[in-house]
């Protein structure tokens, strides 16, 4: 991994991160409770949209001028934070697909302005317009309600890797990530990557995401597990995978942590690294055959936003 320490710090190669994910356009903007209602919506709460939701995005673009885009998507947000972190653009690559839509140029441009590099995947359907994947923030005093919308982000395909641009930027990156979420979009995307991470003695990461990809998508995740040298998540997803993956009959963080880091791995030279965040509570980092290590986490003066903090901090591993 790139380290502060490093002597190459400041002269790192253009496109030496490569992220894939579900690109998400962030509409952020701060509306009257009134307008919560309007959409049966909750003050602090998290859901996917519905027919209900339609016109949601429009509504606010229109109403509340004072609005403002951000790439996200769980992914994006990390190689956001990287290139923040590194203060040097196109350090991070990201892929992911998006409708041929407004909210695709939009995405692009808060994307690229945030110093991504991007190759995204524009997804088009004769049938039906698929927009891209869009999640608006509705802000309401201290809370904030998420609309998620995934979209044109549910349909990339294998084939965008075979591109001679894209193959070069494969060819090029050292350091691979992806999260949990994408592989339920497109797990042979996944797996192309771990086989060429693994052939040339490069850098695979991932993260759990959420307690029901280890649930519901687990097999897949095991089967880039021997190919995983970072495994991100945390204690409640720790807990599902090792339930639901494992068959651990415990709910000790510290002893499942240790064991998804001795799990098989194809290059044995490099031991995989476990981190589990835990809230306030001190992260975990187990290395295969090595003592469990803990890192506390200093308490904040104020806590404004948690959105992203998990992407964010594996964006800072990353580097």
């Amino acid at each position: 991994m790139i380290t502060n320490e490093s002597s190459d710090y400041k002269n790192i190669n253009d496109g030496t991160i490569f992220g894939i994910g579900n690109p998400l356009l962030d509409i952020i903007a701060e509306v009257p409770i009134s307008f919560l209602e309007t959409y049966n919506l909750k003050a602090n709460d998290a859901i996917l949209a519905t027919d209900a939701h339609k016109e949601l995005n429009e509504h606010v673009l229109h109403d509340y001028p004072n609005h403002r885009f951000v790439a996200g998507g769980a992914t994006q947000n990390s190689m956001r934070a990287a290139t923040w972190l590194l203060q040097q653009p196109n350090i991070c690559v990201y892929m992911g697909a998006v409708g041929d839509d407004k909210y695709h140029q939009l995405l692009h441009d808060a994307a690229a302005k945030a110093g991504l590099l991007l190759s995204y995947q524009v997804y088009t359907n004769p049938k039906e317009q698929i927009q891209t994947g869009t999640c608006a923030v509705l802000i309401t005093g201290n809370n904030r309600s998420l609309v998620a919308n995934l979209g044109a982000a549910n349909h990339f395909t294998i084939e965008h890797f075979d591109e001679p641009k894209n193959k070069q930027l494969i060819e090029k990156a050292k350091i691979f990530y992806t999260a949990g979420f994408f592989y339920t979009v497109c797990p042979p995307a996944v797996m192309r990557i771990c086989e060429h991470a693994d052939k040339h003695d490069k850098i695979f990461c991932t993260n759990l995401s959420a307690p029901f990809i280890c649930e519901f998508f687990g097999d897949k995740l095991m089967l880039a597990m021997p190919y995983v040298d970072y495994l991100f998540g945390n204690e409640t997803e720790a807990a599902s995978f090792a339930k639901f993956q494992l068959q651990l009959d415990t709910k000790d963080i510290k002893v499942i942590a240790k064991a998804i880091s001795e799990l098989p791995k194809k290059n044995s030279q490099r031991k995989r690294v476990v981190i589990v965040t835990q809230g306030s509570e001190s992260t975990l980092l187990a290395v295969a055959g090595e003592d469990i290590k803990e890192f506390p986490v200093k308490k904040p003066l104020e806590i404004v936003d948690t959105n992203g903090a998990g992407d964010s901090f594996v964006g800072e591993i990353s580097d």
